[in-house]
This record gives structure tokens, C-alpha cells and sequence, in this order.
């Protein structure tokens, strides 16, 4: 907890990414959002009674350590010194205490889905059944990606523990989100989570889309972009720049006409080419393994994974701005980041060297399937592995094949893989639970 305290020390209350303020808007306004569903907004609501960002960053920084802790204790009964091998990238990652410290949905994320992999891995009774669908429930309803990691869990669950598992973890995760979506529902008279699937696979296809190749209808054309891919944006431009053609349509981006439209054209995007799609899928996900850390999408974006030297510039854009405003209400009180000396450019200084590489992420991904295919110690091992090591995958190829790459998004993903390294290197009679 040394370096989270140094984090707390240096950089006072909290740090902002683009997406808090729309989260705060959703605490303080509760109703579900267009973009992003309400659970981590109903969990900044939690402590609002604090009125100190700082509390909600403390309490990220604790997840992120339970979370290392549940990486351990999956994997300590062989030999604990491989349980804190296999935790210290989240314990010791600059890039993970910094995204903690962010006022983003992703940390409380991670832990949901640590916390509900190490019931899945163990005994299966009904009442552990049901509590994973619960938690699972809540990691959806954080971040949308939850959704089809229930049915990774429901593969693995009916390995180890049956039909009835599956059903009562089925029943958990799945009232909840049905409740959610009815409350979306009663907002906007729409269907699901969010209001944004369409929007976000456009901009994932904006990377290869030709429309001299799909030939798309009148109506659907106008968000075509005449330039070849080679000398185009970054995908995010095409959600929020005002220069987008989607983001140039009447009316609101995310509504239920331009999204469908978004969605349009992305589907004849894929259908039309789709080798190159997969080609695309590829280059997108390899950024995910490079040595270093490139700039990327764009130097503005990036510096937000950057521990600051200063105090970083208020929002400019109007939903920010209604987001600060409200965040100053939560806060009773002023909300820039306050960059403190000796404690900040200890922390930054830290950052500069302690990060995981991306291709050391990819080395620890690949130990699993080679500890099984060549049977290490001459013995099995445990087949365990299987649940960690596919969510790990899922994270970090799904948002790659329906939106867009992000480092944030990568994080989520290592303890789950490192947890699955060391399980496939157990042998099966060490594992007890």
C-alpha cells in the first residue's frame, strides 16, 4: 500500500478521465445513460455521503489489492511464493495504481470479475452459484463487456458443477440485468443496456471501411469517409469529433435513428470485407502486446494513463462541463487535481520504470496452453486454468472486434491471466480449495 499512499499523497482528490464526468452526471441525476450503464455511477453514489473523491479513490485502490489477494489465494496452496509471482503485476504495475486513482469504472470492474472467478473455480454449491451470478450481474452493469462472460462462466460452470449451477448462476446474473434493462426501457423506449452498440461497431469499422467496395444505400453513405483508411484518424474520432460524419447528423449522436444508421453501416462494412475486418481485428489486437507503450489514440487521450507533472485543464467539452459542476456539488467543493510535492515526482518517476510490458502480457497468456500441451512435471495439471485464461481473452479481444483498443482496457485482463499462468503450471493433486 506504499505506492497507493504515495498516489493519495501526491495527487489530491482523485484524477479525471474524459468518461468521470458522465459518470458523475449519472450519480447525481440517477438514470440510466445512453453510453455507459449505471454501476459505476450507483457505486460513486455509494460514498457521495463522504463528499470527498478522495474516499472513492481510496476505496478503488483497496479493490485493486483485493484484487492481487484474490489472484493469490487462488493459486498459493501449491507454492506461495508463485501466489505472489502471479499477483505483483497488480500490485506493482504504474500503470495499474495510476488507473485505480482514475475516476473510471474499470478497477471496480476487474475486481467483480476476480472476485467471481475465484468462487467459480472452487466448491459449487447453489447459494455459490447464485452469488456469481450476482456479482456477474453487477460486473455487466459496470462495464457492458460482462454481458458475454456470462456465457464463458456457463461453459465453465457446467464442467465443474452441472445443469443446476448453470440455471442458478443464470437466474442471479440475469434478473438483475433484465431489471436494468427495463428501467432503460422506461427512459428511452428502447431496448438494453446502452444505446450505443451501433455507434461504437461503426467506429470500430472506420478502420478499413471502403464504400467504393460496399456500396452502400443513399441514406447509409452519408457516414462514409471518402479518405483511404492508411490516412485516416484514430477510431475514436468517429464517435466525438465534430468533424465525424456521424457526429455531424441531426440531432444527438447516441439516438435510437443514428445509431441503427451507425449500425448499418457497419454490419455492410464487415459483410462486404470481411478479411479485411479480421486483418484490422488483428492489428488492433497486437497493440495489445507491443514492448513499449506507444502513443495511442492521440496525445491527448494517452496523457490520461500519465501520472501528471501539473494540474491537468479543466473539461471542454459541454456534458464535461455540466459533469464538473456536478462533480464540485458532490465534492462540496473545488475538484482539479492537486499535484503535490516530494510525493508526485516520486510517483512519476516510479512510472518511467515500473510498467509490464505488452509482450510480456502476451508471454504469460501463452504459458497455460503450452503447460498443457507438453504436460510439465510429466503430470496433470490443473485444468482450472481453462475459466482465468479464456475471460482473459474475451476482455481483451471484444472490445478490439466491436469498438475500439484501449490500454485501460487491458488491465482488467492481466490478473485474470496471470491467475490462469499459475494454476496451469499447479500439478492437480496441489489444488485444494
Amino acid at each position: 500500500m506504499v505506492l497507493r499512499l504515495g498516489v493519495m499523497l501526491g495527487y489530491r482528490p482523485a484524477l479525471w478521465f474524459p468518461d468521470s464526468y458522465s459518470y458523475v452526471v449519472t450519480a447525481m441525476r440517477p438514470r440510466p445513460d445512453l453510453v455507459r450503464p449505471a454501476g459505476y455511477s450507483m457505486f460513486l453514489r455509494l460514498f457521495e455521503p463522504f463528499h470527498s473523491f478522495a474516499v472513492v479513490a481510496f476505496v478503488q485502490h483497496v479493490l485493486g489489492v483485493a484484487t492481487a489477494v484474490l489472484v493469490y489465494v487462488v493459486v498459493r496452496r501449491w507454492k506461495p511464493w508463485v501466489g505472489v509471482l502471479a499477483a505483483a503485476p497488480v500490485l506493482l504495475d504504474a500503470y495499474q495504481i495510476e488507473l485505480e486513482h482514475l475516476l473510471v469504472s474499470d478497477t471496480l470492474f476487474m475486481f467483480l470479475i476476480a472476485l467471481a472467478v475465484w468462487l467459480g473455480i472452487g466448491p459449487l454449491g447453489w447459494r455459490r452459484a447464485l452469488i456469481i451470478g450476482v456479482v456477474l450481474a453487477a460486473a455487466t452493469l459496470t462495464r457492458t463487456i460482462g454481458l458475454p462472460l456470462i456465457a464463458v462462466f456457463g461453459f465453465f460452470l457446467f464442467r465443474y458443477g452441472g445443469l443446476k449451477s448453470v440455471a442458478i448462476m443464470l437466474a442471479g446474473a440475469l434478473l438483475p440485468i433484465a431489471a436494468y434493462a427495463g428501467w432503460f426501457y422506461a427512459t428511452y423506449h428502447r431496448t438494453g443496456l446502452v444505446g450505443s452498440n451501433g455507434v461504437f461497431l461503426y467506429v470500430r469499422t472506420m478502420t478499413f471501411a471502403d464504400c467504393a467496395v460496399m456500396r452502400p444505400p443513399p441514406d447509409v453513405a452519408v457516414l462514409c469517409d471518402p479518405r483511404p483508411p492508411g490516412e485516416r484518424p484514430p477510431p475514436q474520432f468517429y464517435a466525438w469529433d465534430p468533424e465525424s460524419p456521424l457526429v455531424k447528423l441531426p440531432g444527438i449522436t447516441f439516438s435510437q435513428e443514428t445509431d441503427a444508421l451507425a449500425q448499418r453501416f457497419a454490419l455492410l462494412a464487415i459483410k462486404s470485407q470481411p478479411a479485411e475486418y479480421a486483418s484490422s481485428l488483428v492489428a488492433e489486437l497486437s497493440r495489445t502486446f507491443v514492448l513499449g507503450r506507444p502513443i495511442y489514440p492521440d496525445p491527448e487521450v494517452y496523457a490520461h494513463y500519465e501520472f501528471p507533472a501539473r494540474t491537468p485543464p479543466p473539461p471542454q467539452r459541454y456534458v464535461a462541463t455540466v459533469g464538473a459542476d456536478l462533480a464540485e456539488e458532490y465534492e462540496r467543493g473545488p475538484i482539479a487535481t492537486q499535484v503535490i510535492d516530494p510525493y508526485a515526482p516520486w510517483i512519476r518517476a516510479y512510472q518511467d520504470v515500473a510498467a509490464l510490458p505488452g509482450t510480456l502480457v502476451l508471454i504469460i497468456l501463452l504459458i497455460p496452453p503450452i503447460a498443457a500441451a507438453t504436460r510439465l512435471r510429466r503430470q496433470p495439471t490443473d485444468s482450472r486454468w481453462g475459466l482465468p485464461w479464456t475471460l482473459a481473452w474475451a476482455l481483451l479481444v471484444v472490445p478490439v472486434a466491436t469498438a475500439v483498443f484501449d490500454y485501460r482496457y487491458v488491465l482488467p485482463a492481466v490478473p485474470l491471466a496471470c491467475m490462469a499462468a499459475a494454476l496451469s503450471l499447479t500439478p492437480r493433486h496441489k489444488i485444494r480449495t
